[in-house]
């Protein structure tokens, strides 16, 4: 019998982020709180700027961008944010997203299946993804289990089960 695999990764769905993207433009420009502040995002290539008159205006633009990519099904963990920074009048905010698991991650998950899962399991890493497999289906779904249970800081996704 063939062995059974899956890939473990971690990618952006970048048509639900421009969909948040969009929401919190639009919430930004009508709401009460955000009139006459100069608050906006912007998008420009992979990065999203927020700049707003104070401090506390960009971190609720911030805070409502999060809360649309919650909203759409992103984990907030593909997102990087720098602290406020004053630039003239305006305090600005730059996001970008982290895609791809990073050899030194794929290390972490690889060691993590290999000490506690079942031994028939082989791990295999191949660019920013990580293929596991087994002749045994049950083997993978414990393996699935064991990663998704284990606290990461990056954002993983089970794809190719086969």
């Amino acid at each position: 019998m063939a062995d059974s695999s899956f890939d473990i990764v971690s990618k952006v769905d970048h048509m639900e982020v421009d969909n948040a993207f969009n929401q919190c433009d639009r919430e930004i420009s009508t709401r009460f709180d955000f009139k006459n502040t100069g608050t906006k995002i912007e998008k420009s290539g992979e990065k999203f700027n927020i700049e707003a008159d104070s401090e506390e205006k960009a971190k609720s633009a911030l805070d409502v961008f999060k809360d649309k990519l919650i909203k759409r099904g992103v984990s907030l963990k593909h997102l990087d944010s720098s602290e406020p920074q004053l630039s003239g009048k305006v305090y600005k905010i730059t996001c970008s997203l982290k895609e791809g698991i990073t050899t030194e991650n794929a290390k972490k998950i690889a060691k993590l299946i290999r000490d506690e899962g079942p031994k028939a399991i082989k791990t295999q890493i191949q660019g920013e993804e990580l293929r596991v497999t087994s002749k045994s289906r049950d083997d993978l779904q414990t393996a699935i289990a064991l990663v998704k249970n284990h606290p990461w800081d990056f954002s993983v996704q089970f794809t190719n089960y086969r």
